[in-house]
């Protein structure tokens, strides 16, 4: 009678077209080493990024520096984040200050090109 109910129990709580997850070993997953690169399970190492403004020593950003500035501003015409480019808070806010600058006296474009 115990396993009568035990079997009830278990088909009412559980879901019959559903199995059981378990994780798979596929090759390419996230941490996973690459193709065509490293040897067998090596993890990718990634560089640390490294502030451009530093390593160059450079105190004061223009805005009449369009091809620095411009290495900073993605094709759509949005400036691209520090996690994506490495430079450091301080240097990233006058960066910002700079493109604005530059934006308004019409040395950059707000926006990328019109497709």
């Amino acid at each position: 009678m115990a396993d009568e109910t035990r079997t009830s129990e278990s088909s009412s709580g559980d879901r019959p077209d559903r199995g059981e997850r378990r994780p798979s070993s596929r090759p390419g997953g996230p941490g996973g080493s690459r193709e065509g690169g490293g040897g067998a399970g090596r993890k990718y190492f990634r560089r640390k990024k490294v502030c451009k403004f530093c390593v160059e020593k450079i105190e004061a950003i223009n805005y009449k520096d369009i091809r620095l500035l411009a290495q900073f501003v993605a094709e759509s015409g949005r400036i691209v984040p520090r996690r994506l480019t490495g430079v450091c808070t301080p240097h990233q806010r006058r960066l910002s200050l700079a493109i604005k600058q530059a934006r308004n006296i019409a040395l950059l474009p707000f926006s990328g090109r019109a497709a």
